[in-house]
């Protein structure tokens, strides 16, 4: 994969994440968060288990890191779930963003971490055994989270169903997927970067599917929380010390 290929499989992940936040919130419509967590990243993991290679066995270092991506994966969307049960897609994933943009520095952040993770891990191990771990992770402990910190249900509607259809084959499934596999030519900065698109995404499709509509001063604001996030990313390179130039007699 070359790294402008590495580029556009990673903005077609953000895409379809940013895109997911709608899809979400609809479907929190009809079940409890963490119920929908563990429903949603279970078919996920049985849909990517036929075509994951579990041999050789994998080393303890191995399931560690897919141990690791998948803590950090279901505290975060364990977090934008619940969120989302009370605010707006696009707001929501303004806040994912801002997390993003702390992988470079330090993983503080889920997200954040599950960046720096990735392109550590993704050029040590097959990428689709780590998104199976990482995936089978989060639905138990969606699964755990939904016993012990709600009353879970799930109705089963033609609403529900077209939200839980696109998040497991476009948000849990591929968009992990083109993650590990565009991370391996890039450095977590640049991916902090890419992902800084996903709330754009996210507005204009909140926008212009539920008819999301923000004031003047949310788009200001909003656009220029994005424009720090690119500046906070870009390499900038110092300019070079103008030299003396002195002449002789």
């Amino acid at each position: 994969m070359t790294r402008r290929q590495a580029d556009l499989a990673l903005l077609a992940a953000t895409f379809l994440w940013g895109t997911s936040f709608v899809a979400v919130k609809s479907a929190l419509a009809d079940a409890t968060p963490f119920a929908f967590i563990a429903v949603r990243f279970g078919i996920a993991a049985l849909v990517l288990a036929p075509g994951t290679p579990f041999r050789p066995t994998p080393d303890r270092a191995e399931l560690r890191g897919g141990l690791l991506l998948g803590a950090l994966v279901a505290v975060g969307f364990i977090s934008q779930t619940a969120g989302l049960v009370i605010t707006t897609p696009s707001r929501s994933a303004f806040i994912v963003a801002v997390s993003s943009i702390l992988a470079p520095v330090i993983a503080l952040a889920c997200f954040g971490g599950q960046i720096v993770a990735v392109t550590a891990l993704s050029r040590r191990y097959d990428a689709r055994r780590l998104v199976f771990c990482q995936i089978a992770t989060t639905a138990l402990l969606g699964a755990l989270a939904a016993g012990l910190l709600e009353h879970p249900h799930v109705r089963w509607t033609p609403r529900f169903l077209g939200a839980l259809g696109y998040t497991v084959l476009f948000a849990s499934t591929i968009c992990f997927l083109l993650q590990v596999s565009a991370q391996r030519h890039m450095s977590s900065a640049r991916a902090a970067l890419i992902f800084c698109f996903e709330p754009l995404f996210a507005a204009l499709t909140s926008w212009l599917v539920l008819g999301e509509r923000l004031s003047l001063v949310q788009w200001v604001g909003g656009t220029l929380i994005l424009l720090g996030m690119l500046a906070a990313e870009l390499p900038w390179q110092p300019a070079p010390e103008r030299r003396a130039v002195t002449l002789d007699g």
